[in-house]
């Protein structure tokens, strides 16, 4: 016997879409979990927005309010995909209102904020995911296997990048995204978020660090009506970009491995270039985003001209065989939110958390405060436990 779970979407721009479309695929990928989600309702401020996403995908109610979902008795499930200035109200408003809530990153504008959010979470007795779906891809569930193994030996440093073009249009829309009081820190909580949640998933902890960040696009054109994702603007009354457009951080893990992160919202002749090398006292192991399902790995006991092999990933890695039956065929960024969405229907089927948490949000938001720190103070900062 399958039950349903009322789920409802706040938010419906791109993000809102592929959690919706991450729940209408998971009976196909896991037909024999115990919940089956069923499209409630959408809500979305932008007038016409909801109504045309619950024609396109079959929710059976659209609002412009997002109160009315919390109210809603037909909901036990919440992907909350709104802006981040929103993320704090509510989230804690559809945890107390004894939601579940999938929530994408960075869960607000500052670790206080992620702090409250995880905290109703906790006092409501709920479920909480977060959206960093990195680490969901079978081939980073591989290394992370591999480093806590000892393969590679002891660690000793890693360079995480996420280097990507979105914004380096000068014409690109002054949205929310680039105001600080909206859109928080930035490519720091867009992209160093991510790379904060694979270095503390791979590595472990981060003890301390010290960052550099820049805007290299001061100013950029509002918009004239709604957008959605990355739109131009030209023409319109320019303004000012207020947060950064580059991070570069130096880590220090507890465990005594160093790093670097490195992340850059406009670079140009760059497309979704994510990725991370760890190196060890005896190999490596390297993944790169755009070659979602391979790793690259050296180990042995040659030290010197040690060759490196790419290693495919297949069934029998992560949640590979829900997607495919044989190594080397291709998954895609849409199938680790599907896996992000089986593991948080999961958590709320048996009760207990599977995949990212509030905490992992919590301690993500931590690095990124630090680096917003470190960068006024130019000096190393200690990263908060939580």
């Amino acid at each position: 016997m399958v039950d349903e779970l009322g789920v409802a979407v706040v938010g419906f721009g791109w993000m809102g879409r592929v959690h919706t479309q991450a729940y209408a695929r998971l009976p196909h990928h896991y037909p024999h979990l115990p919940l089956r989600p069923r499209l409630i309702t959408v809500a979305e401020e932008v007038p016409g927005w909801a109504e045309e996403a619950a024609a396109q995908f079959g929710f059976v109610s659209a609002t412009r309010d997002w109160r009315e979902v919390a109210a809603d008795p037909r909901v036990r499930a919440v992907s909350i995909t709104a802006p981040n200035f929103l993320h704090r109200e509510i989230g804690v408003a559809m945890a107390e209102a004894g939601k579940h809530i999938w929530i994408e990153k960075p869960v607000g504008l500052t670790a206080g904020d992620a702090r409250a959010v995880a905290d109703a979470v906790a006092k409501a007795g709920v479920q909480g995911a977060v959206g960093f779906n990195y680490r969901n891809a079978p081939a980073v569930e591989a290394a992370r296997e591999l480093i806590a193994s000892g393969e590679i030996g002891r660690v000793t440093h890693v360079r995480i990048r996420l280097f990507s073009d979105y914004a380096a249009h000068p014409d690109g829309a002054l949205t929310w995204r680039y105001e600080r009081a909206r859109g928080g820190s930035g490519v720091l909580g867009d992209l160093a978020s991510h790379g904060a949640d694979l270095a503390r998933f791979l590595l472990g902890e981060i003890a301390s660090l010290t960052a550099d960040t820049a805007i290299f696009l001061p100013e950029r054109a509002r918009p004239t009506g709604a957008t959605a994702g990355h739109t131009l603007a030209a023409g319109g009354e320019r303004g000012p970009v207020e947060n950064e457009d580059y991070v570069n951080c130096l880590l220090r893990f507890a465990s005594g491995a160093r790093g670097v992160l490195e992340a850059c919202r406009v670079s140009v002749g760059e497309q979704n270039n994510y990725g991370f090398e760890v190196h060890g006292t005896k190999g490596a192991v390297c993944w790169d985003f755009r070659r979602l399902n391979e790793l690259a790995v050296s180990r042995g006991a040659a030290y010197q001209d040690q060759p490196v092999s790419t290693v495919f990933v297949g069934p029998g890695t992560g949640e590979f065989a829900a997607f495919q039956p044989g190594a080397a065929n291709a998954m895609g960024y849409d199938d680790l939110k599907v896996i992000e969405a089986y593991r948080f229907v999961r958590s709320v089927a048996e009760g207990v958390p599977y995949g990212t948490t509030l905490t992992d949000a919590v301690r993500s938001a931590a690095a990124l405060d630090a680096m917003t720190l470190a960068a006024q103070r130019k000096t190393w900062v200690d990263v908060e436990a939580g």
